[in-house]
């Protein structure tokens, strides 16, 4: 089995055409998520990385030309998007099928005590957990009322209120 040098080097399509296709899948996708919006800025979920994977899928093959024209590509990541937005709006005006979509928040510190079946559930280890807090400013565990591990990963605390010094 020889290796054939040149065709490693040889486009298979037009350098122009490359350019024009990433060119407009990249506007295309940029405008669709801007009129599309984020819920959770700053945070991703499970649905949102399994959307952005598949967008990066999707567009991949309309820029390398494996679709036949970059339509066929835009029309599948609009419909990604589509059903996306149609989950996120699914969830918000029926509450009933959040749980579907959605998966509940995770208690892992109640009343400064280690919620050990919540972090045996979500895979978290104690230091993993102490370093998460240490992030949020809470330097121990007695001054947590809870803690969760919410929907799309993130820890949130709720501390013991602060009695004033006298």
């Amino acid at each position: 089995m020889s290796i054939q040098w040149s065709s490693l080097f040889q486009f298979s399509m037009s350098p122009v055409e490359i350019i024009v296709r990433g060119t407009v899948v990249y506007w295309f996708i940029f405008a669709l998520l801007r009129v599309a919006g984020r819920r959770d800025l700053g945070s991703f979920g499970m649905a949102n990385i399994l959307l952005l994977v598949l967008i990066a899928d999707a567009a991949q093959n309309a820029m390398a030309g494996d679709y036949k024209s970059i339509a066929d590509g835009m029309v599948l990541i609009t419909t990604l998007v589509s059903w996306s937005l149609a989950v996120d709006q699914l969830c918000y005006y029926v509450p009933a099928v959040r749980p579907w979509f959605e998966p509940d928040r995770i208690c892992l510190v109640k009343n400064g005590m280690l919620q050990r079946r919540g972090m045996r559930r979500e895979h978290i280890t104690e230091p993993e957990l102490m370093a998460a807090l240490r992030l949020k400013d809470v330097e121990s565990l007695s001054d947590v009322r809870r803690a969760y591990m919410e929907s799309d990963g993130d820890i949130s605390v709720l501390r013991r209120k602060s009695r004033p010094d006298p």
